[in-house]
Parts: C-alpha cells; structure tokens; sequence
C-alpha cells in the first residue's frame, strides 16, 4: 500500500521534562507505544507516527495511507507539541507530503437541514456535511462550533498552517466559536444533529450566540464545525452521573449507548417538567429528574447534593461523570477527588458554562 510521509524537527531545550506528557497524550487516541531510550513509535487505526528523540531535538515523522489521515496525524501530533512545549521559543514546519496543504483536517462547513423544537429550554438542529467519519469516534462527542453573527455574517473559514494547525482570519473576520456536544450522527449519510439550550434572543450579546442562532436557524444557513473533542467515559459496570440542561445532550448519549448489563444511577436537573426528555438507557440504571421550579440555573443545590449523597459500590467497577455549571462541577469534582480519593481514571466533571462569564463552552 501506498504510504504518504512527512517529517518535523524541533530543537526543543526542556523536551525530557514533559516528553511523557506528549507521549501519554497520543496514546489516549487508542495508540500503541512501543518505546526505547530514543525512539518512540506510534500506531494509531489511521497511520503511524515517530519519535527520535535526543535530551534537546525531537524529530516527528508520520505516516498513513490516504491524505485526509496524514492531515489528522499532522494535526494531532502539532497540537501535542503546542500544548505541552508552551514557553519554548519553536517553529513548526511539515516537509514532505501535504507540505503546501492548507485544508485543515478537523473544520467541515455544515449547512442547516432542519430545527426543531425539543422541550420549551431545548432546540434540535440537524446538520449536512462531508466526510464526517471521523466524528463517529465516541472518546469525542463534541465539536466546536464557529458561528456567524450579525456583524459578521459571513466569516473567514480557519485553514491549516505549515505546522498543519488552525490559522485565525482576523478578529474582525473570525466566527464565535463554542463547544457543543454531538447528540447523534450518521456519518455515512452525512449529518449530525445538535442540541442547543436556548434562553431567549441575545443576538447582540457574545455570551448567547449559541442558543440565538439557534432560534433562528433556517435550511441552508452555515455554520462550521472543528473536531472531535472530549475526554472518554472510561467502561464500567457502574456509573453516577450528574448534569444540567447543558450536558443533557452529551448524558442523553452516553446512557443511549452503555451496555444492558450497566448499573448506576443518574441526576439531570431542568427547570422544570415540562424541560424532561425521553432517554435511553439500561434497566440497571436510575433516572432522576430535578426540577429548579423558578430559581435561576446554577443556584440550585438540588443537583450537587444529591450526587454527592450517592455512595459507590466496592465489588465492581464504576465511573463517575458530570456536566454543569462550573461552580456546581468543581464541587463534585473535589469531592470525588478529596473526600472519595477517586482520580481521573475514575472522574470525570467538566464546567460547561460559568454565571455571568462568557466563554468557550456552551451555557
């Protein structure tokens, strides 16, 4: 088989002092690592990446067999380096093929099919796009979206730079981004549906682009998309899970897709009955709703109290998870971390929004 190939060298001063962390990082993408005092090698389902290492001078190269591999290889690798050399004064240039390639791997632009109406808090937006496969990765269920807004509406696209990363239009130029989650995906046919918490008409306002265009989206309007994201819901026997109206979406799938033999428990708070969904999930395990009734979102202890009450089994495996607002989820997650000792290989509680801040994430 036909193999493309491109190379990077970096001169990189403290590299021994987090190279772990990179190569800790890849091997969360279902990699195998087999690895010596100088080399580390990488094989992914797409392709294959390298390491020769020496204390200062990393060398990459990567290899896969078709183009659109070879830019998730480059993508996934750049982004490794960028996260963890932070403060080393470097530049990222691929040679090899692709070298000139300005497609960025991870943006697909998506035209609207249809919306609809789930709940009176709630908005299902169903999305066209091309080749979408490698969306259906469930360790990544969320995307970034980039929206138009009414003084930019009709953005510059990010593309790939020399490093195979995201090169930025101007800031007059760039579409909002925020994070939201794929809530379900056919990627043979070519779209994806995704919920959105929608509170009202904030077109003037960054902090509720998401839930405006939402209200307003109409067949064929554009929006683009940047991923997958996330971190993976570990396999267990037995889960707690915990989440607002934000991160129904992303609890709606998890629980739609946990096997029958799965037991725990799981909390969604909403504002009120008539906010509660139809979910999925195994008979093993519990769904509670919570209602606010009136009090504002993010003031409700409802949610955190009763998480927090749920006592873990010692004769199986379990995971918790949990998606709020960022207070409520720094709560949970000291308590998973400080009173019950569970680490990350147990826990998982992402902040989804934050009260009176604007931010990356859906609120």
């Amino acid at each position: 088989m036909t193999q493309l190939h491109c190379r990077m060298e970096l001169s990189l001063t403290r590299l021994p002092n987090y190279l772990h962390l990179i190569v800790d990082r890849l091997a969360s993408f279902d990699a195998a690592v087999r690895q010596d005092e100088s080399r580390i090698d990488f094989e992914f389902s797409f392709g294959t990446a390298r390491f020769d290492v020496t204390p200062e001078r990393l060398v990459m190269s990567a290899a896969a067999p078709d183009v659109e591999d070879l830019r998730r290889l480059k993508e996934l690798l750049g982004v490794a380096i960028q996260l963890y050399a932070k403060g080393e004064m470097f530049e990222m240039t691929w040679s090899g093929d692709l070298a000139d390639d300005t497609t960025l791997s991870s943006f697909r632009l998506m035209r609207v099919v249809h919306a609809r109406q789930l709940t009176p808090g709630m908005r299902r937006i169903r999305l066209e796009g091309e080749n979408l496969e490698r969306f259906e990765s469930f360790t990544g269920m969320h995307i970034r979206m980039l929206f138009p807004t009414a003084t930019n509406p009709e953005p510059a696209w990010p593309i790939a730079g020399a490093n195979g990363l995201a090169v930025w239009p101007s800031e007059e130029r760039k579409p909002v981004a925020r994070v939201y989650t794929i809530r379900t995906l056919d990627a043979k046919a070519g779209w994806m549906d995704v919920d959105f918490v929608v509170h009202g008409d904030a077109e003037g306002g960054d902090e509720g682009i998401g839930s405006a265009w939402a209200s307003h989206a109409g067949e064929g309007d554009v929006v683009g998309i940047m991923g997958p994201l996330g971190r993976p819901v570990r396999p267990a026997d037995w889960y707690v899970m915990g989440c607002d109206e934000t991160g129904l979406p992303a609890l709606s799938r998890i629980l739609e897709r946990l096997p029958a033999h799965v037991r725990g428990v799981a909390y969604v708070e909403v504002a009120d009955a008539a906010d509660e969904q139809s979910i999925s999930h195994p008979d093993g395990v519990e769904l509670h709703w919570i209602h606010r009734n009136g009090i504002p979102g993010g003031e409700h202890p409802g949610l955190v109290d009763a998480i927090c009450a749920v006592g873990w089994p010692d004769d199986m495996s379990s995971f918790g998870w949990f998606a709020s607002e960022a207070d409520a989820a720094r709560r949970v997650r000291e308590y998973w971390r400080n009173t019950l000792s569970y680490g990350r290989d147990q826990t998982l509680a992402a902040g989804y929004w934050k009260r009176g801040a604007q931010g990356l994430m859906a609120g």
